[in-house]
């Protein structure tokens, strides 16, 4: 395993690259599983587990749980999870997305999760994500698509007719964020329903396959890269929580198969994660218990009282024009370390010896450790955690990485924190905690 953080950054920027929207992800985590010896599982078949073997359970093609099953008995080991999510704030594209206004074609967007939203305004953007059709006979498909190339643009409004613009001008995320699609020229017809849909067919489908439905969000064109005088960050779309999927991919490829080893990247973290997808839901507790029906000497509540999760997610790093925003005394830094995460009231699952465990393993492997607690007047956000713990019933620790401009469509990391989140992983899933 190489300790050069270039060649695991230029990794990480060919993921994120890719990713352009959370199907997209999901793909490529699946892609890199099977090229390492991973086997696909089908959740509506039968299960024939062997010993050191290595699979991985797709769902709904947004979610994705990767495992060793282990040659040591896992009533004796429990099971080493590292968990994450896929999604990311977003605007996604509505059902009936062609709008018109003023000589334009529009598209109509949601806003998914918690985005930023003014970032999103005069971007080169384009579309992807995934398209459900049926075929020449008549079966139900699904396909990722990506348009890979700038089709739309969200322009702001000129300071001269909003001369509130740099104060506090609120934004109408029904009215105000329409992309500009097409310029209707008289005389033309317009880009409407039938033709953007007949669009999508023509560049995506073969003859006789028939365009049914979509799930497709928008996304900017400019691609990840790396800035700073000295390259010291890397900035990309997505990075929440990408770079936690792309790291513990990373983790478990490295993983020995004396243990049992898992990566859950759950689907709609970021609105709720109540779903069959998302870590409120049962997609783990499903594998796990299948993993241990597989196992004849196996009982699942001693296994889950032996298991243990790192749970992965960014953390907010001091923004140095705002450092009021950050506790005087939990101001983590990018390029400072893995992020230790707290909060009394449980949005994140971390409690005193949890992260005495991962506190000890850190040091053990020379990996710096930072601590993240929110200022008592502001809220705090949450993560997949409290709801793995409160769910599936394994005690886990919340870490990640920090960043700034969370929730943007442009986020920015440390370059040197994908390495140590990296080690601290692998550590993870080869030593005793």
């Amino acid at each position: 395993m190489s300790n050069d953080s270039s060649d695991l950054n230029k990794d990480l920027i060919a993921f994120l690259k890719g990713s352009v929207s959370k199907y997209h992800a999901v793909s490529q985590i699946v892609n890199i599983l099977s090229n390492k010896g991973f086997s696909l599982l089908r959740e509506d078949q039968e299960w024939n587990l062997k010993r050191g073997g290595k699979y991985f359970v797709v769902r709904n093609n947004s979610s994705v749980i990767g495992f060793i099953n282990g040659e040591r008995s896992l009533q004796d080991t429990g099971v080493k999870i590292i968990g994450a999510h896929t999604d990311s704030p977003s605007l996604t594209l509505k059902p009936n997305p062609i709008t018109y206004s003023s000589g334009y074609s529009q598209l109509g967007v949601e806003v998914y999760g918690g985005a930023l939203l003014k970032p999103w305004f005069d971007r080169d953007l384009s579309v992807a994500g995934r398209i459900v059709f049926k075929n020449s006979t008549g079966d139900i498909e699904e396909k990722l698509i990506d348009f890979e190339r700038p089709i739309c643009v969200i322009p702001s409004l000129a300071i001269h007719l909003n001369r509130d613009a740099n104060g506090n001008s609120p934004i109408n995320p029904q009215t105000d964020i329409l992309p500009i699609l097409s310029q209707n020229i008289e005389g033309q017809k317009p880009l409407d329903e039938m033709y953007f849909n007949s669009e999508i067919s023509d560049k995506f489908l073969k003859k006789g396959e028939i365009l049914l439905d979509h799930d497709l969000n928008l996304y900017d064109v400019q691609p990840p890269s790396m800035v700073g005088f000295n390259e010291e960050f890397i900035s990309s779309q997505r990075l929440d929580n990408l770079v936690s999927c792309f790291i513990g991919t990373m983790a478990i490829l490295g993983a020995g198969s004396n243990n049992t080893s898992m990566i859950v990247f759950n689907d709609h973290e970021e609105v709720g994660s109540v779903s069959t997808t998302g870590a409120d839901g049962p997609f783990l507790d499903d594998v796990i218990r299948r993993v241990c029906y597989s196992s004849n000497d196996c009982n699942v509540e001693v296994v889950k009282a032996k298991s243990f999760v790192l749970s992965c997610d960014n953390a907010h790093a001091v923004h140095p024009n705002f450092v009021h925003k950050h506790d005087p005394q939990h101001k983590p830094q990018l390029n400072g370390g893995i992020v230790i995460k707290y909060n009394t009231k449980q949005r994140y699952t971390t409690d005193g010896y949890s992260a005495a465990l991962f506190k000890d393993l850190c040091a053990r492997i020379n990996v710096p450790i930072q601590s993240f607690v929110s200022r008592n007047d502001m809220p705090c956000g949450s993560t997949i955690g409290p709801l793995t713990a409160g769910r599936v019933g394994i005690r886990g620790i919340d870490i990640g990485i920090c960043q700034l401009a969370m929730h943007s469509c442009r986020e920015i990391i440390g370059s040197k924190d994908p390495l140590l989140l990296r080690n601290a992983l692998s550590a993870f899933l080869g030593e005793e905690l």
